[in-house]
């Protein structure tokens, strides 16, 4: 096939008063490819998207569409006309309103007489074609379903196709939210897209899924591109070492299970769990949650983070409990407040002088995780939603860990985080449970399991399998994911 140029940015930038986000970028995206777009958080992915997707207009540069030059014309029509297609990490979908009702809103053709049936047809050929067995009803509320079903309907949103056709689809971290199976049905849909002639931006701070998904990948650090190439040009390490990142041994050696027989912190069993068997974890333990996405590892984090203030059956917590939500626009963030005081919520009574809150207490902690953690910001006093997402989930990382609670849950939290960061908030794990604290951990990365003394994997609500590091493996685990074990 012979290469075409469905759009070109030159010499992109983009500045927010003081800040400079892109500093002269230059991307060309083909028909037939999927570039893999990588870097940090803050890096200026999500705002050259922006771009690309017609949110955000240019400080300099231009835009060209095929062959015509849009430059100073282009924004959300033009885009669209275009066939540019965009699912961002923070999910737009609205959650009043129904799922064909949701398909309707990027799709102004369907009107007129039977448009919700027409709509409904649309979405669910596109939720079928990409995630078989998905589940999910065109009447359903888009409120009222999980934040892996919602980035499903975003994403067969974006592929649908009505009077004008996808033609270069961008995807935001488009597997954050979604299992191993479902993120593999979504990476075939787009390499099966792309053979066809269509393009896809994919963004991942998952590497695997850059080098096996993507034909081109460009590196972008500090607002800028540093590396262009093919994607077989790459290995792991060498994409590492272009983000900045020094390479680091992630494999744990094993060692002597911290559990004793003094009584766990926390013994919990599910609401459906009907055989007797409980999860629990001891002092220093880091315990894992896997399984398919969905099937009540969620709702077991919530029933131990109830169990320590109350009581519940089959639930017994000893100690105070913080959480680092998944759902960050949902159950994380307070969006109208600023970086400095989502980090601080959770310690505020340490902050206390004469019955009031201290300012300067305030500002030295969220200092020392802005340092600790690298939330990329040059004034914490800023508003939260002025950093990136990955960004965003590092200040509830900083909540949870600056706090004094002695147990940790974590609700598939590296949801859009960077790599470098990752191995960082990997080793504060490890030296905080080190100095005793406990860690509840559910995550759909199976390489995060590895760092687990112990995983639990879920299936229909209950736990079906709980496996020592010394005996857990993929295999295992996805296994007992399709099938209950005896």
């Amino acid at each position: 096939m012979q290469q075409q140029t469905l759009v070109h940015l030159e010499g992109v930038a983009k500045r927010f008063g003081a800040v400079r986000a892109l500093a002269s970028v230059t991307l060309e995206i083909q028909a037939g490819e999927c570039l893999g777009l990588v870097g940090h958080n803050g890096a200026g992915k999500s705002t050259l998207m922006h771009i690309l997707a017609g949110t955000l207009a240019p400080n300099e540069g231009r835009i060209v569409a095929g062959d015509v030059d849009l430059t100073g014309r282009y924004g959300v029509a033009a885009a669209h006309h275009n066939g540019v297609r965009c699912v961002f990490q923070e999910l737009s979908l609205c959650p009043n309103l129904s799922v064909a009702e949701n398909a309707r809103i990027m799709n102004p053709s369907l009107k007129g007489f039977g448009w919700r049936r027409r709509a409904a047809a649309l979405i669910t050929d596109r939720l079928d074609a990409i995630f078989p067995g998905h589940g999910i009803a065109a009447s359903s509320i888009v409120g009222d379903l999980s934040i892996a079903k919602r980035q499903m309907v975003e994403i067969a949103r974006a592929f649908a196709v009505t009077d004008t056709p996808a033609r270069v689809v961008i995807l935001d971290e488009p597997t954050s939210s979604l299992d191993a199976t479902l993120a593999a049905q979504l990476l075939s849909h787009v390499r099966a897209f792309c053979a066809e002639g269509g393009a896809v931006v994919l963004i991942s701070h998952l590497l695997g899924e850059i080098l096996s998904t993507a034909t081109r990948i460009v590196v972008m650090r500090d607002g800028a591109v540093v590396a262009d190439r093919a994607a077989d040009k790459f290995n792991r390490n060498s994409l590492v070492e272009a983000m900045g990142n020094v390479v680091r041994e992630e494999a744990l050696s094993d060692h002597a299970s911290r559990r004793s027989d003094a009584a766990p912190r926390i013994e919990a069993a599910p609401k459906r769990q009907g055989d007797g068997r409980k999860l629990t974890a001891h002092n220093g333990e880091i315990v894992g949650l896997a399984g398919l996405g969905g099937h009540g590892q969620t709702d077991m984090l919530l029933r131990v983070f109830e169990g320590a203030s109350a009581r519940i059956a089959d639930v017994r917590v000893d100690g105070s409990v913080a959480i680092v939500a998944g759902d960050r626009q949902s159950d994380g963030i307070f969006p109208l407040w600023s970086i400095e005081k989502n980090a601080t919520i959770g310690s505020l009574s340490r902050m206390l002088r004469h019955m009031l809150i201290h300012p300067n207490a305030e500002r030295a902690m969220a200092e020392d995780w802005k340092g600790r953690i690298g939330i990329r910001t040059p004034d914490v006093a800023n508003r939260i939603l002025s950093l990136s997402g990955g960004n965003q989930q590092k200040v509830l990382f900083a909540r949870a860990l600056g706090s004094d609670a002695g147990i940790i849950l974590m609700d598939d939290p590296m949801r859009g985080v960077d790599i470098g960061t990752k191995q960082e908030v990997y080793a504060m794990l490890h030296a905080e449970a080190a100095k005793g604290r406990t860690f509840l951990w559910y995550t759909t990365e199976l390489d995060e399991l590895k760092h687990c003394d112990h995983v639990y994997v879920f299936r229909d609500g209950r736990i079906v399998l709980d496996l020592p590091r010394g005996e857990l493996t993929e295999e295992k685990v996805l296994q007992s994911s399709f099938e209950a074990a005896a």
